[in-house]
């Protein structure tokens, strides 16, 4: 039985599969583009009140579109799994459940938890999903 973990936040996505009792990590790091309201010396940037009301609404779109691509990058990673867990320090989980639902409904069906959880190192990330799915093997 195959078992999918993905942490993911907008930074990157680590992929961590479980199978026959052994961990498998890989790290994929999107092409996201950032709003930053500083100019590089760290105060905000002067801009004019129209530009004020429109640059921060269309980055997030941006980059929400861009989000949702890079979504679409990882579900060749998690066709082949029985079950998957999303786990994020963030919304990253939520919105990437919400897009699978809307997109990959088969897929979608496999996810059977998003949580919250700090940043972690990757054998952090690796003992975090082989706890998780010990647990949910262990309760039923």
């Amino acid at each position: 039985m195959k078992h999918v973990g993905i942490w993911v936040d907008k930074s990157e996505a680590k992929i961590i599969s479980t199978k026959n009792g052994n961990e498998y990590i890989k790290t994929i790091t999107p092409e996201i583009d950032h709003f930053n309201p500083l100019d590089e010396s760290g105060t905000k940037v002067e801009i004019g009140p129209q530009d004020e009301m429109h640059a921060p609404n269309a980055y997030s779109e941006t980059e929400s579109h861009q989000l949702i691509e890079f979504f679409k990058t990882l579900v060749p990673s998690m066709e082949d799994t029985n079950a998957i867990v999303i786990f994020d320090p963030a919304q990253s989980g939520k919105k990437m459940n919400t897009e699978f639902k809307a997109k990959h409904p088969t897929l979608s069906t496999k996810i059977i938890s998003v949580e919250k959880t700090d940043d972690m190192t990757d054998n952090q990330s690796k003992a975090w999903v082989k706890a998780f799915f010990n647990k949910k093997r262990n309760s039923k």
